[in-house]
């Protein structure tokens, strides 16, 4: 078989794994790179305007005079948000949270390296391999920003697992890990009005979604939330 990648072909896989929480694939389909997670699709390289939003609506949601924040990343994924993290001189540190260590593999030494080299040189950034709900509970270190991309939203988790994020108890771990004033952002696939409600009674204020407009279909968006000084 020719090693030649010829883009009128269907997806050509790249990477295969058994991972700890089920399969993982990286594939290659024409110009794109795709992650699957237990043949379900996940991301793709084709745009990443939701994961600079996150990253934006976070920062821009923080008082002005909170100098060089700390934002703790959920999700490696393609490395969208980091390398849009690590662009903006005005963060501080910068910790992504991943618990996939195939994905931490493609950026390292793999397929995916050439997206995200510059920022995971960066001196500010951090990879923590460990899924991110142990993480958030477990964890004592605290950040201005958690900017949260690690499913399709608290209304269509991929993995049942993740369901605990956007509980009560989740979002209480979520509020411990925040300073003062701190911002929750998190991503989602589609609003989700009960959602909002669920983080007013977690004791966070200043609650929003920001929508995120797509060539078709509902448009994705990013929740937000603040914790009281």
């Amino acid at each position: 078989m020719s090693s030649t990648y010829h883009p009128e072909e269907g997806p050509v896989t790249l990477d295969r794994r058994e991972g700890p929480y089920g399969e993982v694939v990286l594939r290659r389909h024409g110009g794109l790179l795709q992650i699957i997670a237990n043949g379900t699709f996940l991301m793709d390289t084709s745009d990443g305007r939701s994961e600079r939003l996150l990253i934006d609506a976070a920062r821009d949601a923080l008082t002005p005079d909170r100098e060089q924040p700390a934002v703790l990343i959920g999700g490696l994924g393609v490395g969208f948000s980091l390398t849009h993290a690590a662009a903006d001189p005005r963060w501080g540190r910068i910790t992504v949270v991943e618990r996939e260590p195939a994905v931490i593999d493609w950026h390292l030494t793999g397929p995916l390296r050439h997206l995200t080299a510059p920022a995971l040189a960066d001196p500010r950034t951090e990879i923590v391999a460990s899924d991110l709900v142990r993480h958030l509970h477990e964890s004592c270190v605290t950040y201005d920003a958690l900017c949260l991309d690690i499913d399709n939203g608290p209304d269509w988790t991929v993995t049942e697992d993740n369901d605990s994020l956007y509980s009560p108890a989740g979002l209480a771990a979520c509020r411990a890990r925040l300073n003062p004033g701190g911002v929750l952002a998190i991503w989602s696939a589609q609003p989700s009005a009960n959602f909002e409600g669920t983080l007013r009674n977690a004791g966070f204020r200043a609650v929003r979604t920001e929508e995120i407009p797509v060539v078709r279909g509902v448009p994705d968006v990013v929740h937000l939330a603040v914790r009281a000084a």
